[in-house]
């Protein structure tokens, strides 16, 4: 198992500080979760629906006819692999460590790519796997790019897999509204922007015979009923998805500054984090750990991912626990 974010009961074991006085910034999830709706017994008492209304809400939500739900895009990471023979793979990294994980335990041929050689790299790997915006870094790959990419994989038979976990505050540079392309696999999930990652609800977006093949592997009920009828009011909320991005694009700017004035300025990010890549990153982690902030810690490159404080205490507690840093960076 890979190490991620967000393991907060490890954390208040290890630094002996209790679980609810940690402020975890250390998943990139919206701090303001989607609270709209209260599940209904019936959604509880049987079992899930296909004709429940989420398809119909996911098909609005991203603009396209068809889409697989899956318990997370994890789901879809897990299993993706096993749909297509060995073959070369191309991943973004740094990037969503899962990605690579998956396809090299299938088999395949798995090469770390840095984004400027994933353009030469699209003319002879039989995948190329991204994530964008990228996790950690923010890096982001315009649309057109993307779909030039794709076109040239697919002329043989190729995959172009976009992970767009973090794409829902802007999707600008989505592809998730293409209409089904060979070999064009988008996943999407209502865990970041929605801040739902507890109901895991994820999307496929992809052409229809890897769909049905994706849904035979997985079996039937794949996302329980209650997390459906959540995840189907979540789509459909138009007004709270306009205000939460501009919320969302403020407090990212307002990290962003933060972390500059902190003497740690990051070299990217989204409407839901940043990055600040720094040689002191595990002594930072580790202070900021004591102080009860929980960060995210990558060692290749050595650097910090900052997730969104929920409101004014958390900010303050962050700028005073940086300030209390300021020795660590010298």
């Amino acid at each position: 198992m890979l190490e991620h974010g967000g393991r907060l009961r490890l954390a208040a074991q290890r630094y002996g500080i209790a679980l609810e006085q940690w402020l975890d910034l250390s998943t990139g999830i919206n701090p303001t979760s989607w609270f709209g709706v209260d599940v209904p017994g019936s959604a509880w008492a049987r079992l899930p629906q296909d004709d429940d209304g989420l398809l119909t809400a996911a098909r609005s939500y991203f603009g396209v006819p068809h889409v697989l739900p899956v318990a997370g895009s994890q789901a879809a990471i897990m299993h993706l692999p096993r749909l297509r023979a060995r073959g070369t793979v191309g991943v973004l990294a740094p990037s969503y460590a899962e990605h690579a994980l998956r396809w090299r335990e299938a088999g395949h041929q798995v090469t770390p790519l840095a984004l400027p050689e994933c353009a030469a790299a699209a003319d002879s790997l039989d995948v190329l796997v991204l994530v964008n915006p990228n996790n950690p870094t923010g890096e982001r790959i315009a649309r057109a790019r993307l779909l030039e990419w794709h076109a040239r994989l697919a002329a043989r038979g190729g995959w172009l897999i976009v992970d767009e976990a973090f794409a829902d505050a802007d999707s600008s540079d989505s592809v998730a509204s293409c209409r089904e392309r060979a070999g064009l696999i988008v996943l999407r999930s209502l865990g970041k922007f929605f801040g739902l990652a507890g109901a895991r609800v994820g999307f496929v977006l992809a052409p229809q015979g890897l769909r049905d093949a994706l849904a035979q592997r997985l079996g039937p009920w794949t996302i329980a009923g209650p997390a459906r009828f959540i995840a189907q009011h979540a789509l459909a909320d138009r007004p709270w998805h306009s205000a939460m991005r501009a919320q969302l694009h403020a407090q990212s700017a307002r990290l962003a500054a933060l972390l500059r004035g902190s003497g740690i300025p990051p070299a990217g990010g989204c409407s839901l984090f940043q990055w600040a890549p720094t040689p002191a990153a595990a002594a930072m982690h580790e202070a900021l750990a004591r102080a009860g902030i929980l960060t995210r810690l990558f060692d290749t490159p050595s650097g910090l991912r900052f997730g969104l404080p929920g409101h004014d205490a958390q900010w303050a507690r962050l700028e005073h626990a940086l300030a209390a840093c300021h020795g660590l960076r010298s």
